[in-house]
């Protein structure tokens, strides 16, 4: 009986006043370097990383553990669990996926899941912007590498608003003229050192800097607020192979 009445509710069952503070429980393993942490709005109240690829099932578990025990923090408390859904490292993100599911399944918290070419554009942006770039118009292209000269990418404009959506791209001097011909690109992540073999131009741009905590948190935010939350049954990663699968 108690089945049928949480079915029933009209409102969703993490609905909440929107710009609440929230207490985020983050898992990203979706490259080799992994971080778990924990944040209250935008402070972070404790975060450890770990840098060996193959240990990261192990490393998640094991750093929620310390993290909330170092900061006196219980997991009750949290309110959403945030995770990367890719693209990237195909054990990885499931390593990821399944714990924070697993997470936000044991203690009846929303689940949110980020992108991690996203998060790239976002880190991409505020560089642009600090730098105090005169271009009111440009373009974030975001990549992790694949294979060859392939790459998990995603185009974005100023206002991150996505031109090209997350796909496998074979890169070439073709594509990359296409692109800065809708004027200056930047170009962000693992992929990124593929396209400056490639082609050298004045409107295209390369950033080394990964994205930090201090992006998901933002996207993160944005999403509780919204209410833009997975569905824990139907989540899944972001591997986008099934895009290229010869």
């Amino acid at each position: 009986m108690q089945f049928l009445v949480f079915l029933s509710l009209d409102q969703p069952i993490f609905a909440k006043q929107s710009n609440t503070l929230a207490i985020l429980l983050h898992i990203d393993t979706a490259g080799e370097k992994a971080f778990v942490a924990i944040t209250n709005n935008n402070e972070v109240l404790g975060i450890a990383e770990n840098n060996i690829s193959n240990t990261h099932a192990q490393f998640v578990q094991e750093a929620i553990a310390s993290i909330c025990s170092t900061n006196h923090i219980s997991l009750q408390t949290i309110d959403a669990v945030v995770v990367t859904m890719g693209p990237g490292s195909y054990t990885g993100l499931r390593v990821g996926l399944s714990s924070a599911k697993g997470i936000a399944y044991a203690l009846n918290k929303p689940l949110i899941g980020l992108s991690t070419l996203s998060l790239l554009a976002n880190a991409a942006k505020k560089i642009i912007t600090d730098n105090n770039n005169i271009e009111t118009s440009f373009q974030i292209f975001a990549m992790i590498d694949a294979r060859r000269m392939e790459v998990f990418g995603a185009l974005f404009n100023q206002s991150l608003d996505i031109i090209l959506p997350e796909q496998a791209i074979i890169l070439d001097t073709a594509f990359l003229e296409q692109c800065i011909s809708n004027g200056p690109v930047y170009c962000i992540g693992s992929g990124a050192a593929k396209t400056k073999d490639l082609l050298t131009h004045p409107l295209l741009h390369f950033i080394d800097n990964h994205y930090q905590i201090e992006d998901c948190i933002a996207l993160a935010i944005e999403k509780y607020n919204s209410q833009s939350f997975e569905n824990l049954a139907y989540a899944s990663p972001a591997y986008i192979k099934d895009f290229f699968m010869k």
